[in-house]
């Protein structure tokens, strides 16, 4: 629905700017401009849905082998003793804590299409310990925090989308979304907790939140004495190296556990096929209403309106470019996705907006679309702190992405 308002949105916002444009400044030339990049945005739509198909499948495919493999089985054991701490209401050894560490490992896999069913299932079971029916309760909120804060291992849509806009090294964005998005989540669990006031100060919960910040500190400390062309290389080496790594454990696993392993690659493959076909009209849905929007001047005006505002305080703001996507990324992924798709194209795969827009993409998730989903699956009309644990978790986000991109790409 919010989608809907921010589409019809573009499309009205432009022909007014236009309007005006040609009445009282004679510039005839926007309205031809605007019906151009109807069809030139149709056409890059096509051609970035069908470029996707080969990496898709190869991704969808592998992920596959890791999920027969038990890959997401082991996460979920590993994860166990944090997420106890983080769900006290919870009954020791309920059903529901296993399809809450199947939908997060999911989830920190990529799996969207086995995360989902997971964390529905997850919402039903959380409902039924619930004793105000129409009210969320903490173990739901925190759960869906979780999902909102967006932590995900292995951006592989990004990197998807990367290859196919002509990024030299598509997964240079890797360990800074990775940095990104653990931000993200970092804030997210420390303030529903204290909302929720949940005692992080124990020993499983230090040992972990801490031991996970001085990883992430020492990484940033590690590249912020590099230059940027030996952080770069750097950076592309680690990541690619951990990806094959993890290609290479997926189909071990699969081995291990007796899997065929070909067959089910290919099973997922088939997904990746149907998932490309599948985005097409939502992408060319949204590219058209944003290329109309820039074509009239109106993307031009609200940037250049965010960017003065930003230089006002000293502040460089080259960021600003890239803000669209941020904005977009709690109310629709569609909508996100478009925005950094544009973003890429308008100044290129390789350039730090396009580069900052990805990571704007794989730092946090859709907070209200989420919520709607999730709630709306058990009939929860009272979302308590929900709405704003997630924000804060977004802006979190936000936030690091920038900053990791100047200590990065800048």
């Amino acid at each position: 629905m919010v989608l809907n308002y921010i589409w019809v949105a573009f499309f009205i916002i432009a022909f007014v700017i236009a309007m005006v444009k040609l009445v009282f400044f004679g510039d005839y030339s926007v309205f031809p401009a605007m019906m151009d990049s109807t069809f030139s945005s149709s056409k890059t739509a096509f051609e970035i849905s069908l470029g996707l198909t080969g990496v898709l499948s190869l991704w969808l495919g592998v992920m596959k082998v890791g999920e027969r493999g038990g890959v997401v089985d082991v996460l979920a054991r590993i994860l166990s003793p944090v997420f106890s701490k983080l769900f006290p209401d919870i009954p020791k050894g309920h059903p529901v804590t296993g399809s809450i560490f199947m939908n997060i490992a999911a989830n920190m896999l990529g799996l969207d299409n086995a995360a989902t069913p997971l964390g529905l299932k997850a919402m039903e079971q959380m409902q039924a310990l619930n004793p105000k029916k129409d009210t969320a309760s903490n173990p739901m909120i925190m759960f869906l925090v979780l999902n909102t804060s967006g932590l995900t291992l292995i951006p592989v849509s990004i990197m998807v989308y990367r290859a196919q806009l002509g990024a030299a090294q598509p997964t240079d964005i890797f360990i800074p979304i990775l940095l990104a998005t653990f931000f993200s989540t970092l804030a997210g669990v420390v303030v529903t907790s204290l909302f929720q006031r949940i005692n992080l100060l124990n020993r499983i919960m230090l040992l972990t939140l801490g031991g996970a910040c001085l990883v992430v500190s020492a990484i940033i400390w590690a590249f912020s004495q590099m230059d940027g062309e030996t952080m770069n290389r750097v950076s592309t080496t680690v990541a690619n190296i951990l990806l094959m790594s993890i290609i290479i454990g997926f189909i071990l696993a699969g081995v291990r556990k007796k899997v065929n392993v070909y067959d089910a690659f290919v099973e997922g493959a088939k997904d990746g096929f149907q998932t490309a076909v599948r985005i097409i009209p939502y992408l060319v849905a949204i590219l058209v209403g944003i290329g109309v929007f820039r074509a009239s001047g109106a993307m031009d005006m609200l940037i250049d309106g965010m960017r003065w505002t930003v230089e006002q305080t000293g502040v460089n703001a080259q960021w600003v470019d890239a803000l669209p996507t941020a904005l977009m990324k709690p109310l629709s992924g569609s909508g996100a996705r478009g925005m950094m798709v544009d973003a890429m194209t308008t100044y290129g795969a390789d350039s730090f907006v396009g580069r900052l827009s990805c990571i704007f993409q794989g730092s946090t998730d859709t907070t209200f679309y989420i919520l709607a989903v999730y709630f709306g699956s058990v009939g929860i009309a009272k979302t308590r702190h929900a709405v704003a644990c997630g924000l804060l978790a977004d802006f979190a986000g936000i936030v690091a992405a920038i900053c990791i991109s100047y200590l990065f790409f800048y």
